[in-house]
């Protein structure tokens, strides 16, 4: 059930209700901007990643300053992009089941839609779902580059399936997804610089294997937050799919030389509990804000730490009586992920000098289908 919104535009940040989702604007727009900015330097586009904001309401705004389009993994945030005008999703994943492919198959009735394969075998269903919808959609392959999660060998293995595709009646060939999700968080830079550099080869030599076969590459996609200069700057990507940029999360702050974006999410959480002289508790636990990539930073408050979480409750430890936060005071908690934090809640409370300007609804939460 969809909760009411936690605040009204013209409230002070302070009069907020928590647990709640906050957007800095300022910091936000900012980003936003600065990845445009570091984009125009290379020929390449970015085409956000939607998994992490899963709001129509971003994707216009990361479209208005240059983005082709948008990216998802599921077939329900395409759904709800697609509903909410966004004229071009790509599912950079693999989409398996007939009632998921006939869900795909009905948005490209409304936007351009295109997924992912690595296999003979989706191709052939995906053909299907394509055929008994009278349409016809780019679908791309894509290759291992290094992450040992999805994608078929770079080279012949790929190249042999493009031609499967490219050789249908209801599908054309879109391109290579050549995504290597594990490189973002390598914290030494040098060791992220030769990752990348291994996985733009795996892909150059493929899209010249696809040349010599006859086979235009339209795409290449990939990259993220943590290694997008990499890409743009291989002379091979065409597409960036960064998503996190927008938001800055804390795991992300970690990496040494990490990205030139500025925290703008936060989770406002209210001190409940004062009672003990180096200790302090929110309203924010594991409910409200996941601690898969480590635990959350108490923002501007140094000396107070977030030391652990329950469900409902996160513990601050505070080395000095005199920095414990009061009773009832309101801090902002820059999570470690930004993604699974945005999965837990159904507004985004934007905010700008302390005042809320704006609630956005998190319109593709929970869309895991």
């Amino acid at each position: 059930m969809m909760q009411p919104p936690p605040a009204e535009p013209g409230m002070r940040e302070e009069e907020v209700d928590t647990p709640a989702l906050l957007l800095d604007l300022d910091a936000f727009e900012g980003n936003l901007d600065a990845m445009a900015a570091l984009l125009a330097e290379h020929p390449v586009k970015l085409r956000a990643h939607a998994k992490t904001h899963k709001s129509p309401v971003i994707a216009r705004l990361q479209m208005e300053r240059g983005a082709i389009g948008q990216c998802v993994q599921k077939v329900a945030e395409a759904e709800v992009l697609a509903w909410g005008g966004i004229p071009d999703v790509m599912v950079t994943n693999q989409v398996w089941g007939a009632r998921k492919l006939a869900r795909l198959m009905a948005l490209a009735r409304i936007s351009r839609v295109s997924v992912c394969t690595d296999d003979a075998a989706q191709v052939a269903a995906i053909e299907a779902a394509a055929e008994a919808a009278g349409v016809r959609i780019p679908v791309l392959v894509e290759i291992d580059v290094g992450a040992a999660r999805c994608g078929v060998e770079p080279g012949p293995p790929a190249v042999e399936l493009a031609e499967r595709i490219a050789a249908s009646r209801h599908l054309t060939f879109g391109g290579l997804q050549a995504y290597h999700g594990s490189a973002q968080h390598i914290r030494a830079p040098e060791r992220r610089t030769e990752t990348i550099a291994q996985a733009a080869d795996a892909a150059r030599r493929t899209v010249e294997q696809l040349r010599q076969r006859g086979l235009d590459c339209p795409v290449v996609g990939g990259a993220g937050t943590g290694t997008f200069r990499h890409e743009a700057a291989s002379g091979v990507y065409t597409e960036i799919q960064a998503g996190s940029y927008a938001f800055m999360d804390a795991d992300y702050a970690r990496n040494e030389e990490a990205p030139p974006f500025r925290h703008a999410l936060f989770v406002l959480a209210t001190v409940m509990s004062a009672a003990q002289p180096h200790i302090a508790v929110v309203d924010a636990g594991h409910k409200a804000i996941p601690t898969d990539s480590g635990l959350p930073l108490v923002w501007d408050r140094p000396g107070v730490s977030y030391a652990g979480a329950s469900d409902e409750h996160g513990k601050l430890t505070v080395e000095d009586p005199s920095l414990r936060p009061r009773l009832g005071e309101k801090l902002r908690l820059v999570p470690g992920h930004c993604d699974p934090t945005v999965d837990r809640f159904d507004w985004y409370v934007g905010v700008r000098k302390g005042r809320v300007e704006s609630l956005w609804p998190v319109a593709a939460r929970g869309a895991m289908a």
